[in-house]
């Protein structure tokens, strides 16, 4: 029997990275999944991959239409929802004097506005069918550490923080069986940060200094710094079974020490 049998979870951003890895071990637990992504060849791929039925629908996270129309397909085609992940995220980097006001707000779009509208739509429908709910946000050590190159990222997910430990308590004051817990993810191998480290390596190049190490091979992972995907996803199906069922506005680190004995990859 698996670990969250015919839960009925919703993964955005499942298409790539973080969410895909997601997607992969609620399904391969017994989990319905609804995968949603603004690309639909990845958002196909990973529902394909996950199995169990996963589905894939088209979604722009900061669309307050779109989160309704994704959240009543999903009850449409699986009759419920009982977990919702908000994963969706994307980085530009920029200190605090580098980034523009349109990067700053693209970032609070998609990351605040979408995990808003996700917590808002999910409570909504999770405590309609009277089952236990949980709700598992996506945040970053970055909103736990100063970094130069993240400003407007670390702000987001640090608001994401926030947002968890508030829709915890509301939750939980209205007895709603609904929990709410955040997962702090360090750096972690995906496309994202494989083109984040390309992109820096070739500035250093044109720069005429030395450029950051090379991101190791994948049969070299977990590497001291850099973990893979599938940290975050085993971290996500807990929070998401019945074996997490007291833990309620909690803040999971999946970062190998990064915060407590921060140091450069």
């Amino acid at each position: 029997m698996g670990r969250v049998d015919e839960k009925v979870c919703l993964v955005t951003g499942g298409g790539s990275g973080l969410g895909r890895a997601d997607a992969i071990a609620l399904a391969g637990e017994g989990a319905r999944v609804v995968i949603t992504d603004i690309s639909k060849e990845n958002g196909e791929e990973a529902a394909h991959a996950a199995g169990n039925g996963a589905i894939y629908l088209p979604h722009d996270v900061a669309e307050d239409d779109q989160w309704q129309q994704v959240v009543k397909q999903t009850v449409d085609h699986f009759g419920e929802l009982n977990v919702l992940v908000n994963n969706a995220g994307m980085f530009i980097p920029g200190s605090v004097e580098d980034v523009t006001w349109d990067q700053y707000r693209l970032h609070q779009r998609i990351h605040m506005d979408g995990t808003f509208f996700g917590i808002k739509y999910g409570i909504e429908t999770i405590k309609l069918n009277g089952k236990p709910g949980s709700i598992i946000n996506i945040a970053s050590t970055t909103a736990l550490l100063g970094y130069h190159t993240s400003f407007a990222y670390g702000a987001c997910k640090g608001a994401i923080r926030t947002m968890t430990t508030h829709a915890a308590v509301h939750c939980q004051q209205n007895r709603y069986n609904i929990r709410a817990n955040c997962v702090f993810p360090s750096v972690i191998q995906t496309p994202l940060i494989e083109k984040l480290y390309a992109d820096a390596a070739a500035a250093a190049e044109a720069k005429g200094i030395e450029p950051p190490a090379p991101i190791p091979p994948e049969e070299q992972l977990p590497s001291p710094g850099l973990g893979e995907p599938m940290d975050v996803g085993y971290a996500v199906l807990f929070l998401a079974s019945d074996e997490a069922k007291f833990i309620n506005g909690a803040e999971l680190r999946v970062d190998n020490c990064s915060v407590v004995n921060p140091a450069p990859l």
